[in-house]
C-alpha cells in the first residue's frame, strides 16, 4: 500500500533539497510514489501548496523561483536574451518587464503570475553564445552580452523589433558581436552590426 503524503512533509522535503521547480516525474522520483498518486497530490494542492507554472511544471507557493530560473524550464531549449539580457547588462538603459528568450522552437509567449515570458525562434546554427548563471539556487542559461546584442539586431534586421537608439556598446567585444552575427547568415545583419558598433 502506498504511503500517504502530508503537505508539510512535501514542502519541507522540497525546500531541504533546494528544489524550486519540478515536474510530476521529478516529484514521483523524489517521493517514490505512483504517477496516479503524484497527479492527485499535485492537483489537490495547486491552490494552497503549489504554483502551477504551466502544465507539467510546478513550484512551491512559499518559495517560488526567480523569473529568470523559470524562463529556461518553461519552454526548453531556450536561453535568456534580447531586451531582457541587454537591460541586465546595461546595454539598454530602460527596464524591461517581459523575460525575453531565444529558442529553436516556434515563437511563443506565456503569462505566468501576470509576468510575460516571450520566446523568439532563431536558427539552430545560431543557438549558442550563452552561459550558465546561478540565480536563486537554480542554474539559468543567459546570453553573453555580445550574443544578446547579435540576437536582438537579427530581429531588428528582420523588421520584427525596433532599434533602440540608446544602445551602450562601449564595453562589448566588437569581434565577438560580429562572430555571433555571422551565425545568422545575413549580409544585411552584418552591415547593421558594423553601423551600430
Amino acid at each position: 500500500m502506498e504511503r500517504k503524503l502530508k503537505p508539510i512533509y512535501v514542502q519541507q522535503s522540497l525546500q531541504a533539497k533546494g528544489i524550486r521547480l519540478f515536474s510530476p516525474s521529478d516529484f514521483q522520483r523524489l517521493f517514490v510514489v505512483s504517477l496516479r498518486a503524484t497527479q492527485e497530490f499535485i492537483k489537490d494542492h495547486c491552490d494552497d501548496l503549489f504554483l502551477k507554472i504551466r502544465n507539467g511544471l510546478y513550484a512551491l507557493r512559499v518559495d517560488p523561483p526567480q523569473e529568470e530560473a523559470i524562463a529556461n524550464r518553461l519552454y526548453p531549449p531556450s536561453y535568456i536574451s534580447f531586451e531582457y539580457a541587454l537591460a541586465r547588462y546595461g546595454i539598454i538603459p530602460e527596464s524591461v518587464y517581459a523575460i525575453t528568450s531565444a529558442t529553436t522552437r516556434i515563437t511563443r509567449e506565456f503569462i505566468v503570475n501576470n509576468k510575460s515570458f516571450m520566446y523568439s525562434r532563431i536558427k539552430k546554427q545560431a543557438y549558442r553564445g550563452y552561459r550558465t548563471e546561478k540565480i536563486g539556487g537554480i542554474t539559468a542559461l543567459i546570453a553573453e552580452p555580445e550574443k544578446a546584442l547579435a540576437d536582438y539586431l537579427y530581429f531588428v534586421d528582420l523588421k520584427r523589433k525596433i532599434l533602440n537608439e540608446r544602445l551602450n556598446v562601449r564595453k562589448l567585444k566588437k569581434k565577438s558581436v560580429v562572430k555571433y552575427a555571422r551565425l545568422f547568415g545575413r549580409k544585411s545583419l552584418l552591415k547593421l552590426v558594423k553601423e551600430i558598433l
